[in-house]
This record gives C-alpha cells, sequence and structure tokens, in this order.
C-alpha cells in the first residue's frame, strides 16, 4: 500500500519541553493527518483487508481522520519521519488478520500436583504465623 503525499495534511506547531533558546522559535512538533476512508490507497486494497483496516482504525479516528502527532525530536525532519513511521505501524497493525484462537487444554498431572503441593507448604507456613501459646518465660 502507497499513500500518495497529496492525501498526507502536515502541520507544524512548537514543541513543550527543553530545547534552550531554540525552543520558543522553531516549529518542530509535527502533526499529520490522513483520511483513510476517502483515500485511494485503501480503495485499492481487497474488500476484506479494507474493512479490516477502516474497523481497526475507528478508535483512532476523530471525524473521519487519523491524527498522528511527533515532538519527541529537536529537529522538524526526524519528527516528520516519527510521525510518517507511526502512521505505518497504526496501519499496519489495523490491516493485521487477527491471532488464530487459542485452543484450550487441560493442565498436565503434573503441573495439577506441583500446584497442590505449593498450595500445602504455603498452608504451612501461614499456619505457623498464628499466636504463640504456652509459657512465654
Amino acid at each position: 500500500m502507497v499513500i500518495p503525499a497529496g492525501e498526507l495534511l502536515e502541520r507544524f506547531s512548537r514543541a513543550s519541553g527543553p530545547g534552550g533558546q531554540g525552543v520558543n522559535t522553531t516549529d518542530s512538533r509535527v502533526q499529520l493527518t490522513y483520511r483513510p476512508a476517502s483515500s485511494i490507497a485503501v480503495a485499492e486494497l481487497r474488500e476484506s483487508v479494507r474493512d479490516r483496516l477502516l474497523r481497526g482504525l475507528e478508535p483512532h479516528l476523530v471525524a473521519d481522520q487519523l491524527v498522528v502527532v511527533a515532538s519527541e525530536h529537536r529537529a522538524q525532519r526526524q519528527n516528520r519521519i516519527a510521525a510518517r513511521e507511526r502512521l505505518i505501524d497504526l496501519l499496519r497493525s489495523a490491516a493485521a488478520p487477527p491471532p488464530p484462537q487459542r485452543r484450550a487444554t487441560k493442565p498436565t498431572r503434573g503441573s495439577q500436583r506441583r500446584r497442590l503441593e505449593g498450595k500445602r507448604l504455603r498452608s504451612q507456613v501461614k499456619s505457623g504465623r498464628g499466636r504463640v501459646t504456652g509459657d512465654g518465660g
């Protein structure tokens, strides 16, 4: 899947945090906006993958837009790269097929025995913590 550059909207603003004298003058924070529902790249996908992608992105959408923000670097160029990588990760995870269902298995006889033995030992330790009776001296 290749997203045309025209479908990505980049906005730059001042990032918060440390940066010395340049913090108030450089617009290094990047806000990347993408509309997956109206994207040509998404429209070219198979229908099953497209539906899975759009359903997976629903929690991240704000007014049908996917907004990714990057401000961890001091350089705008590095933040642009970081925002695009984040967008790619979101799209990949949303389009990925669900993992196979777990097959239920029974615990082995040995693991059951070890669990019960551990419970017995713990019970003995706790029962020894009671109040001491007899001649205290």
